[in-house]
């Protein structure tokens, strides 16, 4: 197996800022509503590719745990939107299709899958379609900005010169 060092090191800058930039967060109902967070799903899922972005949610929210600024519920929801929003960007290859694919992976499949978590894992008690208010507002706004990122990026010829560099 190759291992791509520059896709590695994107990978490991996209979590560092993802880490970073959960410390900026606003609590709807027992969620906390990270945009960075999905706004790092995007990029990584537009500039890597989907399983990429997997791995990113994935260590981003371990760090979380870890750091205490994070819950368990963040695992399936970022996974989730992450998986959903590289699937649809490699196939369509328009920004819009990234959008939608973190917006229903996070806000809707995402959601559905921390009700088993939070019932198991966190002892709350939770109505199954309870999550998806507080995961699609986080992951809408966080979705947005990086559409906005990925537009000017491709304005400016710069995702080009990323990708083609990767």
């Amino acid at each position: 197996m190759k291992t791509n060092v520059k896709k590695l090191s994107l990978a490991g800058l996209l979590v560092a800022v993802a880490v970073v930039g959960s410390t900026f967060y606003f609590p709807v109902g027992v969620s906390k509503c990270m945009p960075v967070m999905h706004m790092v799903n995007v990029l990584g899922g537009v500039l890597l590719g989907p399983w990429y972005a997997v791995g990113i949610a994935f260590v981003t929210s371990c760090i979380r745990l870890i750091a205490g600024t994070g819950t368990l519920l963040a695992f399936p929801g970022s996974m989730a939107g992450a998986l959903l929003c590289g699937l649809l960007y490699r196939k369509f290859g328009n920004t819009v299709s990234a959008f939608l694919g973190e917006v229903i992976g996070t806000g809707i499949i995402g959601a559905v899958l921390a009700y088993p978590v939070a019932t198991l894992f966190l002892a709350k008690q939770a109505a199954l379609y309870g999550f998806i208010l507080p995961f699609s507002i986080s992951s809408i706004g966080g979705a947005a900005i990086s559409s906005v990122l990925i537009i000017a990026l491709k304005r400016t010829k710069a995702i080009d010169a990323i990708t083609n560099g990767l």
